[in-house]
């Protein structure tokens, strides 16, 4: 009788995650986009396995700061634009996702332009491959219920796992030499060290798990699963990341300048076999293809939450945004500098939303009972500031 009880509890809590699962997945694989996989990439050209120490850590920041943003959309079933124009004013909300979608019209570029170089490998050229991907983008999100744009993006985003973890193998198969721990004051290593921290969280991120918790309607009463669910995401992302730095381990490091899709494809055969630069490209394309959704939506929601218009108007955002970035990637594929500077800006402009929502999820009269507090609270922000603090002492040595 009892273990019959036991039996039929897991499974209830096993299909309540199921059916929660999505918000908190999605972002975490977006969180390995064009311009991370560019970075772990770089990291894995130039110091093979020395940086893997680091960003296997970085797991448990990225774990913490997004459970709390899943945590506010689940309790309050709103967004963190409009949480903070609710109670603040609207001025604090657009100081805080403005600047976001400003930066994000730069991650639209490194996503198309991530897309493109993945279809040039495969022989597509951009003028082909770049509409492709902006049309099947609207074709997935245009007035769709959440729910129903997020089914394809989780198949992709098994497509995604799978390139990476075959991409890896391609060029461990042949040996792969480990640093279990290693650290340098150089200008260089530290402009990686602050690229990857830019890497493990984003400030869409945010805005798209509190925002795409609320869409779903997940509840407070389903707060455990968001915790396993962001878990998982956290671990299997930097494990990707981890994956991607091995992959690109012993290529030349100016075929990872990704300028020639060409001298990439030929630099990934030498290391790792003719197959290798086929998965490549398939794992590049599958990450930007679902970066580009999540940060749309991410950076959509939050500026029109921000301005009270709801997030039913995302589009006219993403309008304003996107197209421009249309352009770029058909005119030239210079990515690499563009890429890693993005992912150091982002620790700048993520300051505004991490700290409003920490000051949000501590609020008694917004979080009620899911308030955070105690050691909760204090891991919050100690990651926070571990974070800010860890990025901005290695920009410091660049300056």
């Amino acid at each position: 009788m009892e273990n019959a009880l036991g039996e039929h509890t897991t499974r209830s809590r096993f299909l309540s995650l199921l059916k929660v699962w999505g918000p908190a997945w999605l972002v975490m694989i977006a969180d390995v986009d064009a311009a991370s996989v560019i970075t772990a990439a770089e990291s894995g050209a130039v110091y093979g396995t020395k940086l893997i120490w680091f960003i296997l850590i970085l797991a448990v920041p990225l774990f913490v700061l997004q459970e709390v943003a899943g945590r506010i959309g689940a309790v309050t079933n709103k967004g963190l634009g409009e949480l903070i124009r609710e109670n603040y004013n609207r001025k604090t909300a657009m100081v805080a996702s403005i600047p976001m979608a400003i930066v994000d019209i730069i991650s639209y570029v490194v996503e198309y332009t991530g897309a493109a170089i993945g279809f040039q490998i495969l022989g597509v050229p951009p003028t082909i491959s770049v509409p492709i991907v902006f049309i099947a983008h609207v074709l997935i999100v245009y007035k769709k219920r959440y729910a129903e744009a997020e089914k394809p993006l989780l198949f992709v985003s098994i497509l995604f796992v799978i390139s990476w973890l075959i991409s890896a193998f391609l060029t461990a198969r042949h040996g792969v030499e480990i640093t279990p721990f290693y650290f340098s004051n150089s200008p260089a290593f530290l402009y990686l060290l602050a690229a990857n921290v830019g890497a493990v969280i984003m400030p869409f991120m945010l805005f798209y798990q509190a925002s795409a918790t609320a869409e779903k309607g997940t509840t407070a009463s389903n707060l455990w699963a968001i915790r396993w669910e962001t878990g998982v995401g956290a671990v299997v992302s930097e494990l990707i990341m981890v994956a991607i730095a091995v992959a690109a381990i012993g290529v030349d490091h100016n075929a990872m300048k990704f300028t020639a899709p060409q001298a990439l494809s030929h630099g990934l055969t030498q290391v790792a076999g003719n197959a290798a630069p086929a998965v490549f490209a398939v794992g590049l394309i599958a990450a930007s293809f679902i970066a580009l959704i999540v940060i749309s939506l991410g950076s959509s929601w939050g500026v029109t939450e921000a301005l009270g218009w709801g997030r039913k108007n995302w589009f006219k955002v993403y309008l304003v945004e996107s197209i421009p970035a249309l352009i770029i990637p058909i005119v030239t594929l210079n990515l690499i500098n563009l890429a890693l500077n993005l992912m150091v800006l982002q620790i700048v402009v993520l300051a505004g939303p991490a700290i409003m929502l920490g000051l949000m999820a501590s609020q008694k009269k917004v979080m009620g009972e899911h308030v955070l507090k105690g050691a909760n609270k204090a891991i919050y922000w100690a990651f926070l500031f571990l974070i800010f603090g860890t990025g901005l002492l290695s920009l410091a040595y660049l300056i």
